[in-house]
């Protein structure tokens, strides 16, 4: 396996790697200073021999046997194994130092060993443990909470699936957050800050940086280094970090490019635990060279080319950074990859009343990224929702479960450049087609329910509606107010953002004041402020919706402070519904009103579909999760040995009898064919398979066979079968072209399925409306691994075609329980099989029997190095 930097539990940084011949005299050095007690409980005896342990463990690794290390400044700290002992299982073993034990070394080892075992075809591995070996029951425990542990001879079998179930995920999740949230502690909530580069000049970047903490009233200890000045901004200057003689968690570093490497490693030789680099101009060698040195002292970095960190929480008051507006504090947390991005996010904020929690400005993320951010605010208490900008993925698959489990419990939006058109990749068949990088950030960000906007003015209007308001409980809106116009305008943009502008029942008309009697609730511009208050609680006390917008525009004959004071108490009385007010005529409009800060629009559509977007991403918050149900009759090594043998030959489109046994080994039926090699051959099949037939070109790198003549359906009798060949060999060119005979199958709807594998985002699952019309209806549903029974659903039901599928227009409805498990069955297959680089099932024929496969095309790749999906590391710059 590739070498990988990880985070301990405690937020340290470790280098888990394989083990090489040379390491024989540590490993020897880790096993000789166990302790009698550790050395008993790890080899059954006190007396065991270590040569030939370490022997063993510095085997060259091979398809049966891996050593894995964790090594820290050089030292190794522990070290895992396994030794394949079947088809599909193997043993291993672990041993970690006893002054390490309780830094989840052997977890993490454990994590990287199994996700390695599987790409080595195995299923699962095992380890007899000793009874009282508490602390080896408790890390199996971790890495297989749903697993069972039996008693055998004396000794506690554990059994670690290599494969993660769903217990399995959540608790290799809920690690990962705890090490990133201390792992970048010293970074947003340093006890001590110096700034690197601080000249005495205002206007320069050291210099402002200082001043910002300065200003901003930093609570913890702050220096400056500066070797030509005894004194910046009223702070005492140092010459190097080194000659502070104070520990120091953050480091500001703002020097040129050209001295960065050499105050980075001062700063490592000083124990400062993070930095943020603010320099620009560094090459992507540069960085990497910067990111090893910083890791292997256990150090995280921001930037390089970076605004820098802020931190709002009263006992930190971080102002690290150099954009020209401090923000307020409040509840959103921004993470942006562009310096003039995240100003802009600091300044509209500020002007709209958005209270910032923290800000990072990522960079060019050379290590800390996204996903650690992510990770960190899930457990931050200031933190109410999170907004991101993003130009790049580091690691989309880490990305996926990082932020479902944060949107679980606080909003995350975000804005994601690079959408054009430009972005797409060409591919041989519909899936590899339709599985566009902006399709693929599209799937991962509605599995993750992150609330996706196109521009930066709709990510802070959704924003301003989840930080403080509370959720809704459903789609109905209400319009209330005096302005008709915009009333309308409201309710027409209802429609575009999912939500309803339900009709109010006969009891919640008789409820309003005056003569309003419908919804939208017209008061008529002469509405004073008590008539608007009784509307607004009214409205809100009927039950029947579950959101409001409040029009008001102001004039010269109406009290504008009376009414907005009326409206605002009106607001505070109803806490459990959110409200937006959209208000015209103001000189000066309130960014908020109320206690509650309901938000403040200038128009009326940025409110309602602000609303529609905290509606439907309440509506993904209250659904179940969901779950990979167990799927009978897989038979996933019978599949693994189909797919290495036919990678032996290279990699490349495959025979349709490799993709029907691949298909086979997963229970996705197909319909049955066969493959003729001459005229004479394709009448004798046809004979077998049962008249009427189609006879198809046999080709898999042919997309649109019907377009040229390749595919020939009906064919009831002998001569038409040989007129249908002579056609397809006319169509390729070809004398005695290889052709598909297959049985014609029961009518249905026409559906096209598939797989098509992404080296950053992994496999993706792919269903759409198929046919000969796939390309142009472009009707396609896309999710990542892992697939569970909600996103099978979610996919066929979030076609614009799905009326088709229940039974529109007197057709017998579709067994839809079957196109679930079938795109189950293909998620599954995917997880087991990533070198599926595209497979293509176009047409599948759905109807009320089940959904049949008609046509399989099937591409086979050999998998490089890619981000690892159930596993804890560290991106690389």
């Amino acid at each position: 396996m590739e070498a990988t930097d990880c985070l301990t539990m405690d937020g340290r940084v470790v280098h888990v790697r394989t083990i090489r011949p040379d390491d024989a005299p540590a490993l020897l050095a880790l096993h000789q200073r166990l302790s009698p007690r550790n050395r008993y409980l790890r080899f059954f005896c006190a007396g065991a021999a270590l040569d030939a342990e370490v022997r063993r463990l510095t085997r060259a690794p091979d398809g049966d046997h891996l050593g894995l290390l964790v090594e820290e400044n050089g030292r190794v700290l522990a070290a895992a194994s396994y030794e394949r002992v079947g088809r599909d299982q193997a043993d291993f073993a672990l041993v970690v130092a006893d002054d390490h034990h309780g830094e989840g070394l052997g977890t993490l080892l454990l994590e990287h060993l199994t996700a390695a075992a599987r790409h080595a075809g195995i299923a699962e591995l095992v380890g007899d443990v000793l009874p009282e070996n508490a602390a080896m029951l408790r890390v199996g425990h971790d890495i297989a909470p749903g697993t069972t542990n039996r008693f055998v001879y004396g000794t506690v079998r554990i059994t670690l699936p290599t494969l993660p179930d769903d217990a399995a995920l959540a608790a290799v999740g809920a690690r990962d957050r705890t090490a990133a949230h201390r792992s970048l502690r010293p970074l947003l909530a340093p006890a001590s800050v110096a700034v690197i580069g601080a000249g005495r000049a205002p206007g320069g970047v050291g210099h402002e940086v200082l001043a910002s903490l300065r200003d901003g009233g930093y609570t913890g200890a702050l220096y400056a280094v500066n070797p030509h000045a005894g004194q910046v901004c009223e702070v005492a200057a140092h010459p190097t970090v080194g000659s502070i003689g104070a520990p120091v968690d953050l480091a500001v570093i703002a020097v040129p490019a050209g001295s960065v490497a050499d105050v980075v490693q001062q700063c490592c030789d000083a124990g400062v635990r993070a930095a943020v680099v603010l320099s620009a101009g560094l090459d992507r060698g540069a960085e990497r060279d910067l990111v090893a040195s910083a890791r292997r002292r256990g150090m995280r970095i921001v930037g390089p080319n970076c605004l820098g960190v802020i931190n709002t929480d009263p006992a930190v008051r971080l102002n690290a950074a150099f954009a020209p507006v401090p923000p307020l504090a409040g509840g959103l947390a921004v993470a942006s990859q562009s310096g003039a991005v995240g100003i802009a996010i600091l300044q509209a904020s500020a002007r709209w009343g958005v209270g910032v929690s923290s800000f990072v400005s990522l960079g060019d993320k050379a290590d800390v990224s996204g996903n650690d951010l992510l990770a960190y605010w899930y457990d931050d208490p200031a933190t109410r929702a999170v907004a991101l900008y993003l130009e790049s993925f580091g690691n989309p698959r880490r990305f996926a479960w990082v932020a479902r489990a944060l949107a679980r419990r606080k909003p995350v939006l975000a804005v994601k450049s690079g959408r054009c058109e430009s972005g797409r990749r060409a591919g041989a068949s519909h899936t590899a087609a339709a599985a566009t990088p902006d399709t693929a950030v599209a799937a991962l960000f509605a599995q993750a329910g992150v609330i996706r906007t196109d521009t930066l003015g709709e990510l802070l209007d959704t924003a301003r509606m989840l930080v403080d308001q509370p959720l809704p409980d459903g789609c109905r809106l209400a319009v209330v107010g005096n302005a008709g116009g915009l009333n309308v305008l409201a309710a027409d943009a209802a429609g575009t953002a999912g939500l309803t502008v339900p009709a109010l029942t006969p009891a919640g008309r008789r409820a309003l004041p005056g003569p309003a009697t419908a919804n939208p609730v017209d008061l008529g511009a002469e509405a004073g402020p008590d008539a608007m208050a009784d509307a607004i609680r009214a409205v809100a006390g009927s039950g029947e919706v579950d959101l409001m917008v409040v029009t008001f525009v102001a004039t010269r004959a109406n009290n504008s402070a009376a009414t907005l004071a009326a409206v605002a108490a009106a607001v505070d009385d109803c806490p459990d519904l959110p409200v937006a007010l959209v208000a015209v005529g103001l000189p000066d409009a309130p960014a908020s009103i109320g206690a509650r800060r309901a938000p403040v629009f200038e128009l009326a559509e940025p409110a309602v579909l602000a609303l529609g977007r905290a509606a439907r991403y309440a509506a993904w918050r209250r659904e179940p999760a969901g779950n990979r149900p167990v799927l009978p009759g897989i038979d996933a090594e019978a599949a693994r040995a189909v797919v290495r043998r036919a990678l032996a030959t290279g990699d490349g489109w495959q025979p349709a009898g490799v993709a029907r046994s691949l298909l086979s080994c997963y229970g996705v039926p197909v319909v049955e064919t066969l493959v003729a090699g001459g005229a004479d051959e394709a009448v004798r099949l046809a004979v077998v398979a049962g008249y009427p037939v189609a006879v198809k070109a046999a080709a898999p790198d042919i997309v649109h066979r019907s377009d040229i003549g390749a595919v020939w359906l009906g064919l009831s009798d002998e001569a038409a079968v040989r007129r249908a060949y002579r056609g397809i060999g006319l169509a390729l060119g070809q004398a005695r072209p290889e052709v598909l005979v297959q049985p014609m199958a029961p009518a249905g709807v026409e559906l096209v399925a598939g797989v098509v594998h992404d080296e950053l985002f992994g496999s993706l699952v792919i269903l759409g409306l198929g046919g000969v019309h796939t390309d142009l209806l472009g009707d396609r549903a896309l999710r990542l691994l892992p697939l569970t029974d909600r996103d099978a659903a979610a996919m066929w039901r979030g076609l614009r075609g799905a009326p088709l599928l229940t039974g529109y227009r007197g057709l017998p409805p579709v067994d839809t329980a079957a196109l679930e498990d079938l795109l189950l069955r293909m998620g599954a297959m995917a997880e087991d099989l990533p070198e599926i680089a595209e497979l293509d099932l176009n047409p599948v024929l759905a109807g009320p029997g089940g959904c049949t496969a008609v046509d399989v095309k099937l591409r086979l790749a050999r998998i490089g190095a890619e981000p690892e999906t159930y596993v804890r590391q560290l991106t690389h710059a």
